[in-house]
């Protein structure tokens, strides 16, 4: 397993849609380990493998907490089904966006599919801050940031702040 290096703001790379993932082979099972390796390492709860410069629909995520277990996720090409009409917010970061959160209204259930690691197609309904990564990390491989849904005011106080960063 290696340490990947992240691709911040303004990268362009974040705004690029990630390519779908045709065959789960070895490089795939190393891409994800390096990613768990790398997002655990940074304190995060999730990551897209564009955050590490790799535009593949590869996805990780771990929400567990403190001293629980480690409970850690491989999504490959995970696509939202549905989703609640109801909303949830939550104060969000990203490791592509460091030292910068905000508050963020998303829907407050998800439904994903994906194929693991072995190859099967699963399907998990997630709610509450799982239901937030989930939306958060699939947003990444379509380009999205969850700046993109700041309000207009925040969202140019976010832009002033990245220009005004070395």
């Amino acid at each position: 397993m290696t340490l990947r290096q992240f691709v911040t703001v303004p990268d362009e790379t974040l705004r690029g849609r990630s390519v779908p993932v045709e065959t789960i082979n070895a490089d795939i099972k190393a891409l994800a380990a390096d990613m768990l390796e790398t997002m655990y390492a940074a304190g995060g709860v999730g990551l897209a493998a564009v955050q590490i410069g790799v535009p593949k629909r590869v996805v990780v995520i771990d929400v567990s907490r403190g001293e629980e277990p480690k409970k850690p996720m491989v999504l490959v090409n995970p696509e939202v089904v549905s989703h609640s009409i109801r909303l949830n917010s939550f104060k969000e970061g990203c490791l592509s966006i460091p030292g910068y959160m905000a508050v963020v209204e998303r829907p407050a259930e998800v439904t994903v599919r994906y194929t693991d690691l072995d190859g099967a197609s699963n399907v998990i309904d997630a709610e509450g801050v799982l239901a937030t990564c989930l939306q958060h990390e699939i947003d990444h491989l379509n380009g999205i940031l969850f700046v993109d849904y700041l309000m207009p005011l925040d969202f140019d106080a976010f832009n002033r702040s990245i220009a005004a960063a070395p």
